[in-house]
C-alpha cells in the first residue's frame, strides 16, 4: 500500500501538472511538503510514475505523449501568467528513445528564430562535443527547462538572460513530464539552471559537477553549459566538460578509445 508520503507526493505533482502552482499552507507543512517533493525528484522514495492527466491517458507511444506535452507546453497558464517570458515555444528536438536526455536552461535568440534548442553558438559548441563523444545530435535528446525565451523588455534584441527562480517553478511540471516520457538511461544537466530545475539544488555548477545524482530515479551528471566554454576557452575548462562526458560514456557503457581518454590533457 502506498505511504502517506507516496500518496501526498502524487498528488501535488498531479496538481502541478493541472497548472496549479500555488496551495494554501501553512509555513510548516510548506517546509515538509518541500522536502517531500525534492526528494522524490531526485529520487529517494519515489512514488510509481504519475498518470497523464485526460485527454491522454490513453496515449502509449512515447511519440504521442511528448506531442501532447508539446501541446500543453504551449499554452502552459503557470509560464504564461508570470508575464515575463516571450511568445514563441521551442520545446525539444532529437531521438524520442533516446539512452542519453540533455537539459539546459531556456531558448536564447537564434533558439527562438529557429524554434529549436542548442542552434546557436552554444548549440554548435554542443555538437562538437558531442561528435567527439560518438554520439550524433539525432542520437540524443535535447530540452531545455524553460520552453520560452525569458523576456527582457520590448528592446531586447539578440539579448539572453537566464531564467528566474519564479520562471524556473513555473515551467517544472513539462520537462519532468518530458524525462518520464523518455525515460532514458542518463540525463547531463547542462549549466546551474538545469540543476537548479531537475535536483532542486542552487550549488555552483563547480561544487555538483563529478558525482551523480538522481531525478525520479534516473542517473544525473551536471557540467557547465556549453556557453561556459565560449567564454572561457582554456584546456581546463574543456577537460573538466569532457570528463562529465567520459563518465557518462563510461555508465552507458560506450566504447571509449585511448585518444578519446586523452583529449585535453596537457601535452
Amino acid at each position: 500500500m502506498p505511504s502517506l508520503r507516496q500518496l501526498t507526493v502524487e498528488s501535488l505533482t498531479h496538481l502541478m501538472e493541472s497548472g496549479q502552482c500555488t496551495l494554501g499552507v501553512d509555513e510548516d507543512a510548506r517546509k515538509i511538503l518541500r522536502e517531500w517533493m525534492l526528494s522524490a525528484r531526485k529520487g529517494v522514495a519515489s512514488p510509481p510514475p504519475v498518470p497523464p492527466p485526460s485527454p491522454n491517458a490513453g496515449l502509449q507511444c512515447v511519440e504521442e505523449k511528448l506531442a501532447y506535452l508539446q501541446q500543453r507546453a504551449q499554452n502552459w497558464k503557470p509560464a504564461r501568467a508570470l508575464g515575463t517570458l516571450r511568445d514563441t515555444m521551442v520545446f525539444a528536438v532529437g531521438n524520442p528513445h533516446a539512452r542519453l536526455m540533455l537539459v539546459g536552461e531556456a531558448p536564447g535568440y537564434d533558439e527562438e528564430r529557429l524554434q529549436e534548442p542548442f542552434v546557436g553558438r552554444a548549440g554548435q559548441k554542443l555538437n562538437q562535443i558531442l561528435a567527439a563523444a560518438g554520439l550524433p545530435r539525432e542520437s540524443v535528446y535535447i530540452s531545455n527547462i524553460c520552453k520560452f525565451r525569458p523576456s527582457m523588455g520590448p528592446d531586447q534584441g539578440m539579448a539572453n538572460r537566464a531564467p528566474s527562480d519564479a520562471e524556473i517553478a513555473a515551467c517544472l511540471p513539462i520537462i519532468l513530464a518530458e524525462v518520464r516520457a523518455i525515460h532514458p538511461e542518463c540525463i547531463i544537466c547542462l549549466g546551474g539552471t538545469s540543476a537548479k530545475g531537475l535536483l532542486g539544488s542552487g550549488a555552483s555548477v563547480a561544487s555538483l559537477r563529478g558525482k551523480w545524482f538522481e531525478c525520479q530515479g534516473i542517473p544525473v551528471r551536471v557540467t557547465y553549459h556549453p556557453s561556459y566554454l565560449l567564454r572561457n576557452d582554456t584546456l581546463q575548462a574543456k577537460r573538466a566538460v569532457w570528463e562529465d562526458f567520459l563518465a557518462v560514456m563510461e555508465h552507458l557503457h560506450l566504447n571509449i578509445t585511448p585518444r578519446q581518454r586523452g583529449f585535453f590533457l596537457p601535452a
